[in-house]
């Protein structure tokens, strides 16, 4: 996985997780749900690198 990549892909996650843990604490049901949706992107992204390294090696 690209350096690069990674970083996107773990502060997709992070960014995401802080916005769903703060939109849950001020019952925020959208920002909770559009911060779940930024760190399943995070997830994603870091998943599709993972594959890509996999079919290089």
């Amino acid at each position: 996985m690209s350096a690069s990549e990674k970083a996107k892909a773990v502060a997709e996650q992070a960014g995401g997780k802080v916005k769903k843990e703060a939109g849950r604490a001020v019952g925020n049901e959208s920002a909770a749900a559009e911060g779940a949706a930024k760190e399943s992107k995070g997830d994603l992204r870091g998943a599709k690198e993972k594959a890509k390294d996999a079919f290089k090696h």
